[in-house]
């Protein structure tokens, strides 16, 4: 099987930055894309920022320029670093992967448990 284990999120005050970890483990291949999303109150989950196994990034347009998705495909884990915080931030947020587990072509989607981001004003 496999696990997503997020960590990181916490407490942070407005203006503030939290880093966000998010470590893939169990039996894997290799990792195509790997991303994040958040729930925040009142809305569906969305994305926030996604990567490539060659590590191109793509992001929700509304958050360009304060989150930054990296991974480390050693370590098969994956980052969000969020600066420049706002209370609207504050939500779930889950990480997910995209998953092969054996030498067919199949691929899994893993989904983690989520962390809470609250951002205070």
């Amino acid at each position: 099987q496999v696990q997503l284990v997020e960590s990181g999120g916490g407490l942070a005050q407005a203006g503030g930055s939290l880093r966000l970890s998010c470590a893939a483990s169990g039996i894997i291949l290799s990792i195509n894309d790997m991303g994040w999303y958040r729930q925040v109150s009142g809305k569906q989950r969305e994305l926030v920022a996604a990567i490539t196994s060659g590590g191109v990034a793509n992001y929700a347009d509304s958050l360009k320029g304060r989150f930054t998705i990296s991974r480390d495909n050693a370590k098969n884990t994956v980052y969000l670093q969020m600066n420049s915080l706002k209370p609207e931030d504050t939500g779930v947020y889950y990480c997910n992967a995209d998953i092969k587990r054996d030498y067919s072509s199949r691929t899994y989607i893993y989904w983690g448990r989520g962390t809470q981001v609250t951002v205070s004003s």
